[in-house]
C-alpha cells in the first residue's frame, strides 16, 4: 500500500487513530496522512458529585466507553486494523485512579482534576514552607489540582488500601495509564506506563531528570510500587490486545493541553497556543530547559519525542472565559445564544468605559488570589448592554495578555504569534481583540481538533508514519489570521484601566470567609 495521500479519504490508508479521554466524554478520531479527519465517535460519561467540591468518574465506565468509540470510529471509517498504523492517546490531566493489578478493578472512583478534597492535605504538606515546597523539583505549586495528593488521599481513606499498595498489588495511573494498561492487555500483561507530560502533573516527578522523586514520595507518603514507568510522549508502549484494532501499536500519550501544543505544531521556542473553552489554557514552548516561573505560571513538560531531548513549556490558566458568555446568557439573560454576544458587542465601537473582571472563583494566573470576586467597573449612565457585551469579550483578551506578559517575563522569549483553538475561536471579534491587545498575530488552524491531532502526530512519528516535525509543520494549514489594528497609545491606556479594574476585585472576601 503506497504512502501517497489518497484522493478519497475512506478505504485507502494508512491511518492513525487517536483516543481522547476527556473530562466529560471519550472519543476516537481517525486521521489520514494529511492530518485530516476521516471519522469521529464520542461518548459522554457520568459526572459524580458525592459532596460539594468533590468530583469523581467511574473508571470502568470510561474504559468501556473508550472501547466503544474506537470500534465505532473505525467502523465509520470503513477500515480495518491493517489500515491503522498506530494508536495515540491524549487525556484529561491529573485525574487519578488506583486499581488492583490482579483483578483490573478500580479500588475507588477516579478523583477528577477539579476535585478540591485535598485542599487541607495540601496546606498540611506545605507546612512552614507553603505553596512552593516542591516547586523547584516539580514546577508546580502545592494545589488540590495535581495527582500526588489525590493518591495520598485514597491511600488514607480506602480501607486496607495502603497495605495492598505496599505489597505491590495496586497500580496508580492518570487516565493515559489506565487506558494504555487496559488497551495492551490489562491483567494479561498490560503495560503500566505514563508519559513525561502526564507525569509532570503528578507533583511527584523531578522535571530535571524526568524521574520519580524519592524525597517527594517520602514526604507525601506514597509507595513507589504503585507508580507507572515514565516514557517519552512518542514511542511504542505495546500493542493493542483486543477489539477491532488488535495488534496495532499504542505509540503516544500526551496530556490534553500538551497534545494541543503538539497538534498546533508549536515546535519552536516562543511558539504558543491558547485553547479557549469554558476556561482557557495557554502553553508556550520554552525549549530544552525548564523555566522557573516567578509570575504565577506552571512549569511543565511540553513533549518528548523518543529519546530526543525533552521540550518544556510554561502554562497559564484562566478560570473563566467561555463560561462568562454562558453566564451572560443563562444568569443575566442579556443574550439568547453564545453566538449573539459577538453581534451585540459589534453594535458599539468600544467598551464605553466599562471593564468586566470575571473573578467568579477567585483569580487564576498570574495572581492566584482566592479572595477575589468579579466586578464590573467604570459604569456610567452612558453604558448599555452592548458595552457590557464588549467588556465581556475584552475580559478574555486582557486575561490572555496578562498571561503572555508573565510568560515573556519568565522566559525572556517574546511571543511570535498565538495559535488558537477551542469553541470561542469562532468569535471573530474576540480573535481580533486578542490580536489588538497582544500586538501579535492570532492564527486559527484548519483542523480545530488540535488535541486529538497532537496525539495522532506523536503516534505517527513514533512509527515512522510521518518522518519529522518538519513534515507535520508542512501539514499545518491556517483557516484564518488576525493582525493587530490598534494603536499603541490606545492599547496602553486600556490595559492600565483593565489592571485598575483587576485591583478592585481583590480582598473582597475576608480571610475567615475564603
Amino acid at each position: 500500500m503506497s504512502d501517497t495521500p489518497s484522493t478519497s479519504s475512506h478505504g485507502h490508508g494508512p491511518f492513525i487513530a487517536a483516543i481522547d479521554q476527556g473530562t466529560t466524554s471519550s472519543r476516537c478520531i481517525v486521521f489520514d496522512k494529511d492530518g485530516r479527519i476521516v471519522s469521529v465517535d464520542q461518548k459522554e460519561h457520568e459526572q459524580i458529585f458525592p459532596k460539594p467540591g468533590w468530583v469523581e468518574h467511574n473508571a470502568t465506565e470510561i474504559w468501556t466507553n473508550v472501547q466503544q468509540v474506537v470500534d465505532s470510529a473505525v467502523e465509520k471509517a470503513g477500515i480495518t486494523a491493517k489500515d491503522v498504523k498506530a494508536i495515540g492517546i491524549t487525556n484529561q490531566r491529573e485525574t487519578t485512579v488506583l486499581w488492583d493489578k490482579n483483578t483490573g478493578e478500580p479500588v475507588h472512583n477516579a478523583i477528577v482534576w477539579q476535585d478540591t478534597r485535598t485542599d487541607a492535605l495540601c496546606r498540611e504538606l506545605g507546612r512552614n514552607v507553603g505553596q512552593d515546597r516542591f516547586r523547584r523539583e516539580t514546577g508546580l505549586p502545592l494545589a488540590s489540582y495535581f495527582a500526588g495528593p489525590k493518591i495520598r488521599w485514597l491511600l488514607d481513606n480506602v480501607e486496607g488500601l495502603r497495605e495492598r499498595a505496599e505489597r505491590g498489588d495496586i497500580l496508580f495511573g492518570t487516565m493515559d495509564s489506565w487506558v494504555i494498561w487496559n488497551l495492551t492487555g490489562g491483567v494479561n500483561g498490560g503495560h503500566h506506563v505514563t508519559d513525561v507530560t502526564n507525569a509532570s502533573r503528578t507533583m511527584l516527578m523531578n522535571l530535571h531528570n524526568l524521574e520519580w522523586d524519592e524525597k517527594i514520595l517520602a514526604s507525601m507518603d506514597i509507595p513507589a510500587a504503585v507508580l507507572p514507568e515514565i516514557k517519552s510522549s512518542a514511542e511504542v508502549y505495546g500493542t493493542s490486545a483486543s477489539g477491532v484494532l488488535a495488534g496495532v501499536p499504542v505509540a503516544s500519550a500526551l496530556g490534553d493541553q500538551q497534545a494541543a501544543l503538539f497538534g498546533q505544531t508549536c515546535f519552536a521556542q516562543g511558539e504558543a497556543k491558547s485553547t479557549y473553552g469554558t476556561g482557557t489554557f495557554m502553553l508556550m514552548n520554552t525549549g530544552h530547559e525548564p523555566v522557573n516561573s516567578y509570575n504565577g505560571l506552571l512549569t511543565t513538560v511540553g513533549y518528548r519525542i523518543g529519546d530526543q531531548q525533552p521540550v518544556y513549556a510554561l502554562e497559564g490558566s484562566i478560570a473563566v472565559t467561555g463560561s462568562l458568555v454562558q453566564w451572560m446568557r443563562d444568569q443575566m439573560g442579556l443574550i439568547n445564544s453564545a453566538a449573539e454576544i459577538e453581534t451585540l458587542a459589534s453594535t458599539v465601537e468600544d467598551n464605553g468605559g466599562a471593564y468586566f473582571v470575571p473573578a467568579f472563583s477567585g483569580l487564576f494566573a498570574p495572581y492566584w488570589r482566592s479572595d477575589a470576586r468579579g466586578v464590573i467597573a467604570g459604569l456610567t449612565r452612558y453604558v448599555t448592554k452592548a458595552h457590557i457585551a464588549r467588556a465581556v469579550l475584552e475580559a478574555t483578551a486582557w486575561q490572555t495578555r496578562e498571561i503572555t506578559d508573565a510568560m515573556t517575563k519568565d522566559s525572556g522569549v517574546e511571543l511570535t504569534a498565538l495559535k488558537v483553538d477551542g469553541g470561542m475561536t469562532s468569535n471573530n471579534l474576540l480573535m481580533q481583540t486578542i490580536s489588538d491587545f497582544l500586538d501579535a498575530p492570532v492564527v486559527r488552524p484548519m483542523v480545530a481538533e488540535t488535541t486529538c491531532l497532537g496525539a495522532a502526530y506523536a503516534a505517527g512519528l513514533a512509527v515512522g508514519f510521518w518522518s519529522s516535525t518538519d513534515e507535520l509543520r508542512a501539514n499545518w494549514r491556517r483557516a484564518a489570521e488576525w493582525t493587530p489594528r490598534m494603536d499603541a497609545a490606545t492599547r496602553d491606556r486600556e490595559y492600565k484601566s483593565w489592571l485598575k479594574a483587576v485591583e478592585r476585585t481583590m480582598g473582597w472576601l475576608d480571610d475567615d470567609e475564603s
